[in-house]
């Protein structure tokens, strides 16, 4: 069953992203590291794509969800937060799942969060039961407080939720924190997290049937490839053959070492190595008898 049977066959994939918005420029820049480039519409809502049947289009965040369950578009680079929300609202409206996150990015993490204000002496969350909680995620909180048992007040607002306290409109609030600056500066304090969030690539819980499959699945492949290689180096040097094995006990992390033809006197090896290489792990490499140490950059890499 495709994601909407109804509709006739696209041969081209229409990806959703961020007009504007801290998730805009990396979403494009992820994007163009896949390899795909764009020719931007005059007004500026539409990207033709020129190297591969991959069109994008220019939305504000809290949209790319409706779009992607009305089969508008095809794929999403929407916050967890987003997607999470209006699924919790679909299912609470008795509407089916019409979207699923299928990769996260790497990229605009930040967490949903209870904060109460700093002169609150924090017991738990029994303590929030007959309290207003303001918040821009009424469904996420009211599914999060329906599992812990508490009854308490989910206020709804749009915007600037962290004054609310002030305000008088309610006890406390749920928003999302990246740095803690936003509550720190309204006399606010984090004390329980309801969901760890980051940019996603969204797309449709049923699969596609048409040339759209085949588009997908390439750029999830060049997607997970992206991941693959990130802190990821190559590391290449000769030795010994005596020296091989006591070599490969000091790379533990890395892969099989890969054998190259040598010169006769000794075998150039290779592997790929997962996280950081310091000059002190080098040093220790280079005494166990590595020779002509060599550290590179990996920028793409497919399974």
């Amino acid at each position: 069953m495709s994601a909407s049977s109804s509709a006739p066959a696209r041969d081209r994939l229409r990806i959703a992203i961020q007009k504007s918005g801290r998730l805009a420029d990396p979403a494009r820049s992820l994007l163009a590291a896949c390899g795909l480039s764009w020719r931007q519409s005059r007004d500026k809502l539409f990207c033709f794509g020129e190297s591969l049947p991959v069109d994008l289009l220019l939305v504000r965040d809290d949209d790319i969800p409706g779009l992607i369950a009305d089969g508008v578009c095809d794929l999403g680079v929407v916050g967890l937060n987003e997607l999470d929300e209006q699924a919790k609202a679909r299912r609470q409206q008795g509407l089916p799942d019409a979207y699923q996150p299928l990769r996260g990015l790497g990229f605009g993490q930040c967490r949903l969060m209870i904060a109460v204000p700093e002169d609150w002496d924090w017991q738990g969350v029994a303590q929030l039961s007959g309290k207003r909680i303001a918040t821009s995620y009424p469904a996420i909180l009211a599914a999060w407080l329906r599992d812990k048992g508490v009854d308490a007040q989910v206020v709804e607002l749009s915007g600037s939720v962290e004054i609310a306290p002030k305000l008088g409109t309610a006890d406390l609030i749920c928003d999302l924190v990246s740095s803690g600056a936003t509550l720190a500066a309204n006399q606010l304090k984090p004390v329980e997290t309801l969901l760890d969030s980051e940019a996603v690539l969204a797309g449709p819980v049923h699969e596609l049937d048409d040339a759209r499959a085949g588009l997908m699945a390439m750029l999830l492949r060049r997607l997970d490839g992206l991941s693959r290689v990130q802190d990821r180096k190559l590391l290449m040097f000769s030795a010994a053959e005596e020296r091989v094995d006591a070599l490969a006990r000091l790379l533990p992390d890395a892969e099989p070492l890969l054998r190259l033809p040598g010169n006769g006197t000794s075998v150039r090896l290779q592997t790929m190595c997962n996280g950081a290489l310091s000059w002190q792990r080098l040093e220790e490499l280079e005494r166990a008898g590595a020779q002509g140490l060599m550290v590179l950059a990996v920028e793409k890499s497919l399974a």
